[in-house]
């Protein structure tokens, strides 16, 4: 590779623009920085009130920007397309932890509609304190460039970059020696990249550095979902890098400095002496729960067709444990005692085009341990980790790739896909060499790799239109929702879960109703109603991290000692009574924890209504795989006979004895249908929405969000 000057002397400014930068106030800095590539056009754009009110940051503003930018026709690969990076209010601040996130807003190549991403690394705060509450990049670029936030000079660069890597590991790094000083300045440079598979999918991600200097490197975090990196690179956007003095007290100027450190300072205190026998989150980060979701028949394995395994020891938290450097602070951002960003150093790799590297994985976390993983039928922890980097620098989710892997392997293992088909690969469980070699494919754009990189929707519609298998069987075993993949827990007993992920805006994920405790193991939530008033608060709940720029983890990852005293534990009082006084504190507004709600309320439906707009948000689109509800063969059925006899008999009335498996089975699927449909039923009403889930006029006003354009498109599809 050439030297990092040498690189930098083929760079080609095609536009600079100065501006003049404000300190904030009160979390914001109310400008929003804009940038099309078409016409290397760069300016400021004001917040208007009413877009500050209704949609407070993050997602909110994301949303509102693209809605505007865009027509219900738009196309994701559309040069009118964009991509919206936005923290909130509250992000920024290093009194509390998990306060570095921000969320990623663009239309999706996988699922035709709005996406929305969130990430940790330091870019979120580091464009605030630049001047900018949100960055809405339009249009695309004839070659590859960088878009360069100088928040020390207050000037922003669309700069031609022919020479740079494209794989996000050595990019970050190079970019980040590039526009540093020095050593000690390099804490003060973020950068968002994606990475060669990007180019060559539908499924890109982004990666957003931070910088460790007790390691002294980079390191990145991921905005996973949704192939928003994909959109990143078909505008041909190599980086985005943003560089800052320095990170220092107050640089939010909250009004109440005082009670955002007293509420950390607590916080600091239960993690300190709680976290090692609740979470285990400073030493294994989400990892952790590996071996909680395999004791509890929840772990997806082969393409969740069963939740256990008996090699899942293999992979059990102390196995992450043990590879994980300790003794380090872990946080992908300044000041977050969670420590969560857990990493496997000097990792030699033994594959693909950094064969004998010796490299940092970031993670894996638990979604990554079990989609790159038990999914596939793989219990190797050195698969894992070699394949969580080479996602991660490849630009690919791994959560949707294993989700993908798993689909592949069960249509290979039933004869709908064959060597023929994958060009050589033998693409069975448990084959981890087939499963590295598909992903190294992908990254060189070659082979069955870029069709696996379609995403399972298309794969499942590519698969049906060639005559290749049943379609049922294949819509049944296609893990995806709205044309998002699955996340990582098998949602069959547990009905919650099943709309916690089908009802989401976006497709199924796990940030936003993860269900499954309640539901399943506790048994809070027995009647329709509580499942619905459950589905209603928590999705409610957790879209307010996503506007505010909070991590959810602190919320409820480790919990105040007499939480289980607590009339609602579930919702862990305690915290969300400090994101009251926090948001109170940075903003100065009066807010109370059903203001919070109704916040996330407004957006959460402008969302459902903007999928409207795309031609989605109707019940119809909140309908899932059979597998994510029951058994779909007759070896799943019979993995866990006793289990659905006894439900058979005691739920259904309908007694198994003498019955063929597939009699067995139909009677199941026939109630386990039928009970998801109450379930949309019971959700629809607590929400506010037509039993076509679409939301109501007067729900609209009653939330002070019935905007002109948003009862035009809902007025036609009223009861």
């Amino acid at each position: 590779m050439m030297e990092v000057a040498e690189i930098k002397q083929k760079h080609n400014t095609l536009k600079r623009w100065d501006y003049v930068w404000k300190a904030l106030d009160r979390g914001y800095t109310d400008k929003i920085l804009y940038v099309n590539l078409s016409e290397n056009a760069i300016r400021e754009k004001e917040v208007s009130t009413l877009m500050k009110e209704k949609f407070i940051g993050g997602r909110g503003y994301g949303l509102k920007l693209l809605w505007d930018a865009t027509t219900p026709t738009t196309k994701w690969n559309d040069p009118e397309n964009e991509i919206i990076i936005s923290s909130g209010p509250i992000g920024g601040i290093t009194q509390y932890s998990g306060t570095g996130k921000s969320i990623c807003v663009s239309l999706s190549p996988q699922t035709d509609s709005v996406m929305d991403s969130n990430v940790g690394g330091f870019f979120g705060p580091f464009l605030k304190f630049s001047g900018f509450d949100a960055i809405e990049i339009q249009g695309k670029a004839k070659e590859d460039v960088i878009i360069f936030i100088d928040g020390i000079n207050h000037s922003v660069e669309i700069i031609e970059a022919p020479a740079e890597p494209i794989d996000s590991h050595i990019l970050a790094e190079v970019l980040t020696e590039m526009y540093a000083n020095d050593e000690k300045d390099k804490k003060n440079i973020a950068v968002v990249s994606a990475g060669a598979a990007a180019d060559h999918s539908l499924i890109g991600m982004l990666n957003f550095s931070f910088y460790d200097p007790k390691r002294k490197k980079v390191r990145l975090k991921q905005a996973g979902r949704g192939g928003i990196g994909t959109v990143l690179r078909d505008k041909k956007i190599k980086a985005i890098v943003a560089k800052i003095p320095g990170v220092k007290g107050n640089l939010n100027n909250v009004v109440n400095l005082q009670a955002i450190m007293e509420r950390g300072q607590r916080f600091n205190r239960e993690m300190r002496e709680l976290d090692d026998k609740q979470a285990e989150m400073r030493t294994k980060g989400t990892a952790h729960l590996t071996n909680v979701m395999n004791d509890y028949d929840l772990l997806p394995v082969h393409n969740f067709k069963f939740g256990n395994h008996p090699e899942a020891f293999k992979i059990h938290g102390e196995v992450w444990k043990a590879r994980f450097t300790q003794g380090i602070p872990d946080g992908c951002w300044i000041g977050c005692n969670m420590a969560c960003a857990k990493g496997v150093d000097d990792y030699v790799l033994r594959t693909g085009p950094y064969k004998d590297s010796s490299v940092i994985v970031d993670g894996p976390e638990y979604e990554t341990t079990s989609s790159l993983g038990s999914i596939a039928g793989i219990f190797n922890p050195d698969f894992t980790i070699e394949a969580n980097f080479y996602c991660d620098t490849y630009g690919i989710c791994t959560i949707t790739w294993g989700t993908i892997l798993g689909f592949v392997m069960e249509c290979y293992e039933n004869g709908i896909l064959n060597e023929e088909r994958t060009g050589g690969l033998k693409l069975n469980f448990g084959n981890a060499d087939a499963a590295m070699e598909l992903l190294h494919q992908l990254g060189r754009g070659e082979g069955f790799g870029p069709i696996a990189g379609l995403g399972v929707r298309k794969l499942k519609e590519m698969f049906i239109e060639n005559g290749w298998g049943d379609p049922q069987f294949i819509n049944d075993i296609a893990m995806e929702n709205k044309g998002l993949e699955y996340s990582q827990y098998v949602s069959k007993e547990s009905l919650a879960q099943q709309g916690g992920y089908a009802m989401t805006n976006k497709g199924p994920q796990h940030d936003e109703a993860w269900l499954i405790f309640m539901d399943m193991v506790n048994n809070q939530i027995p009647t329709f109603e509580a499942k619905a008033e459950a589905l209603h608060y928590f999705p409610m709940f957790r879209t307010w991290f996503g506007l505010v720029g909070l991590c959810k983890l602190p919320w409820n990852d480790v919990e105040p000692e007499n939480n289980h005293e607590q009339d609602e534990p579930a919702k862990v009082p305690e915290h969300v009574d400090n994101y009251v006084t926090i948001y109170k504190a940075v903003t100065g507004k009066d807010f109370d924890k059903y203001e919070m709600i109704r916040q996330s309320e407004r957006v959460y439906n402008f969302q459902r209504i903007f999928n409207l707009r795309r031609g989605y948000g109707t019940r119809k689109y909140d309908a899932q795989p059979y597998r994510a509800a029951g058994p779909v063969t007759f070896e799943e059925y019979e993995s866990r006979a006793d289990r659905y006899d006894k439900q058979l008999m005691e739920l259904v009335g309908f007694d198994p004895a003498g019955k063929s498996t597939e009699e067995k089975m139909k009677v199941m699927r026939d109630y386990r249908e039928n009970r998801y449909e109450q379930l949309l039923d019971a959700v629809y009403k607590r929400r506010g929405w037509t039993m076509n889930g679409v939301p109501k006029v007067e729900h609209l006003k009653n939330l002070g969000m019935d905007l002109p354009e948003l009862i035009e498109l809902v007025l036609p599809h009223q009861e």
